[in-house]
């Protein structure tokens, strides 16, 4: 940013304690934020800020008001005025400090803009969108642009809802079990293909608490040839929680979804999330969480290389069960085995750090690294979806829990080993096949035996 104490060097003072006083605000309330959540602001802290009431304001306040923060704060403000009570003015002559002020402006903006939209041809939007994402983690534009992208996404996610409320209730679609208590789980996973896990066959012990579930539990079914019809979340999850299909993907537009569908049929629906919320690509995994009765979005992070484990799920798992409705859908949306996959396990939780055994042929130090960062995703994704399990268990429910992964994911499984991620112009199995298991409570097995 220009300094304009560079033109008015007699006003600096003034100058520097109104912008000052703009920077500090900002910067204290993220530096706050970042104290108690061990995060960065963004889009997505604003979602839920603006989603929260005053009563849950006044509980998150009187949960995070500390004396630490009272020292934090008072000890960055501290800082912040000594350093403008030694602030002096620097004097250029007339004609250079217009020289020097443009060049900063140029330097800073005008040339990003310039080299991107007339050297590389990129659209201007673009152009805008990159410098703005470079300006982000810095006060103020970590609010500034945090709300832009807000109120993008929140437009589309309003425009995506309204859409969905207007469409009609499906013909003579009832629940046949009438007001009978049920409670029905859904557990999504992200990028986890079912070849790395022991549970299927894998020869590291990648799944040990499901496998020690299957072996002791009779009513966990695990299926073993289920295939996901497209490697991408939004593409997939379309067609998992609606009417869409390859032929027809856009029939999530005009046909109810599944949350829908349950509530029609007197379910109270829930949506307890670890993915991020409010960004451009996520948009529609927030209109199908909007679509339940009551969300819980664990995950305010600002870009998705971020620790954020799945463990954030289970306490909000445990309420919802405990909630007096007697009927329930509960939809738990996990990040998964997610690239980059070391962060999605505790840093001291790398069991097959540095593991050689059972790896393919000829990979790098860097690829071998991947290779036992995906092994400890699952491992950590296990312990996930197993707790699930279990609570869904010791709630003794009249119900089911179904978990699948969206899509797989090749982490150099496939000769010659040098293929990671997904790409449907370049296929391979492993994008495509996923665990699926269901686990059915004793009560649900004999109201649905003949």
């Amino acid at each position: 940013m220009v300094d304009p104490g560079i033109l008015f060097p007699k006003r600096i003072k003034i100058i520097a304690a109104v912008i000052g006083v703009v920077l500090w605000a900002a910067s204290l309330a993220a530096l706050c934020y970042y104290v108690i959540y061990g995060q960065e602001f963004s889009q997505s802290v604003l979602f839920v800020m603006f989603e929260t009431n005053t009563n849950e304001a006044s509980e998150y306040l009187s949960q995070y008001f500390s004396l630490k923060i009272v020292l934090i704060a008072l000890a960055y403000t501290a800082v912040a005025v000594l350093l403008w009570t030694r602030l002096r003015p620097v004097y250029i002559p007339k004609p250079w400090r217009y020289v020097v002020s443009f060049a900063l402006l140029y330097g800073l903006i005008l040339h990003p803009i310039a080299m991107n939209t007339f050297i590389k041809n990129k659209p201007f939007e673009k152009t805008l969108d990159n410098l703005a994402s470079r300006m982000e983690p810095a006060a103020p534009w970590q609010f500034l642009t945090g709300y832009y992208q807000y109120r993008q996404q929140l437009n589309s996610l309003t425009k995506l809802l309204n859409e969905n409320n207007a469409l009609p209730p499906l013909a003579n679609f009832k629940d046949e079990s009438g007001n009978e208590p049920r409670t029905l789980v859904l557990v999504i996973g992200e990028s986890t293909q079912r070849g790395r896990m022991s549970l299927y066959g894998y020869p590291r012990e990648t799944a040990p608490e499901l496998d020690a579930l299957h072996k002791t539990d009779p009513n966990l079914t695990v299926f073993n040839n289920v295939v996901t019809s497209r490697p991408y979340t939004i593409e997939i999850l379309q067609q998992a929680l609606t009417f869409a299909n390859e032929k027809n993907p856009d029939l999530y537009l005009t046909q109810p979804s599944l949350m829908n569908m349950m509530k029609q049929a007197g379910y109270k629906t829930f949506w307890i999330t670890n993915q991020q919320t409010m960004t451009a690509r996520n948009t529609m995994l927030t209109v199908f969480s909007r679509q339940t009765d009551k969300q819980y979005y664990m995950n305010q992070q600002r870009t998705q290389s971020a620790r954020e484990y799945d463990t954030n799920v289970l306490k909000p798992f445990q309420d919802v069960l405990n909630d007096p409705a007697p009927k329930k859908l509960i939809i738990v949306h996990l990040l998964g085995t997610h690239i980059k996959y070391k962060y999605r396990y505790p840093e001291n939780q790398g069991k097959f750090d540095g593991n050689t055994d059972h790896v393919p042929p000829g990979l790098s130090a860097e690829e071998l690294e991947s290779y036992n960062d995906y092994d400890n995703a699952n491992l950590y994704n296990d312990h996930v979806v197993a707790s699930l399990i279990k609570d869904f268990k010791a709630a003794d429910p009249n119900g089911f829990l179904v978990y699948f992964s969206d899509h797989g994911e090749e982490v150099y499984d496939t000769p010659p080993h040098k293929t990671q991620g997904r790409n449907e112009d370049n296929p391979t199995r492993h994008m495509y096949t996923i665990p699926f298991l269901l686990w059915t409570s004793e009560k649900m097995a004999s109201d649905s035996s003949p």
